[in-house]
């Protein structure tokens, strides 16, 4: 009869070790579908950034009421009229600002730190700047408590940059200015990039890389990102 018992109860331990090896798989697997059929299918091929979308666990970056559809090919509400970008969207932004392992990356708009998080798996150092107080105050939290160590935030003005720390090697904008700040094109380092979406009802993501002094702009895809809001905005109108 005790031998019964013990059987039982490993057979209990077991299944509760299942249950719990089960539910962690299942946001590996979604990770690993997102990748293959919404990035790989498409246009994303850099190694880099393919690995740090694998990698990187989008889900604990949406509030849990959307926790299922985190890797869903899909924005997301994070609070504050705020959005997390579908994958996709993150994934290309990545590698069309074509980062090397040595280089250092402005972020503006860190919203839930997601973005940030993808871009310290690829980048030497993240500086990100967040007008929202309290979306800076949790995105720092819980970058610290994931172990994304090389990312730092402020709250502040995108539209400014972050002066202390230019020149970057590339700047990724996560909302939409109505015009192209000229700060962040003057934070550019030699043969920098900058990847803004720009526009007010009709925006369109652009890659703007430095030469020489001179920018060179290239249009990529029509978006749809929430307005950049700072102190500056209403003398870009």
């Amino acid at each position: 009869m005790v031998f019964k018992r013990v059987i039982i109860s490993c057979m209990s331990i077991l299944g509760l070790f299942l249950i719990i090896g089960t539910s962690g798989n299942k946001y590996v697997i979604k990770r690993q579908q997102m990748v293959e059929q919404q990035l790989k299918s498409r246009d994303i091929t850099e190694k880099s950034v393919l690995n740090s979308m694998l990698e990187v666990k989008r889900h604990l970056f949406v509030p849990k009421l959307y926790r299922d559809l985190a890797y869903h090919d899909r924005p997301l509400p994070i609070g504050q009229d705020q959005t997390i970008s579908q994958p996709y969207i993150v994934a290309l932004m990545t590698q069309l600002a074509n980062i090397d392992p040595d280089e250092k990356v402005l972020e503006i708009g860190t919203g839930s730190g997601y973005q940030a998080a993808v871009l310290s798996k690829i980048c030497k150092k993240v500086y990100s700047i967040e007008i929202i107080e309290s979306l800076a105050k949790e995105a720092r939290q819980k970058l610290k408590r994931l172990g994304y160590d090389n990312v730092r935030i402020r709250v502040g003005d995108g539209f400014m940059g972050w002066k202390k720390h230019a020149p970057f090697d590339a700047i990724l904008v996560t909302c939409a200015p109505p015009k192209i700040p000229p700060p962040l094109l003057d934070q550019l380092a030699e043969k920098g990039r900058l990847i803004i979406p720009v526009g007010k009802k009709s925006q369109e993501l652009k890659v703007m890389t430095k030469t020489s002094g001179k920018i060179k702009e290239k249009d990529i895809i029509p978006v749809r990102f929430v307005p950049m809001t700072g102190s500056k905005v209403q003398s870009m109108d």
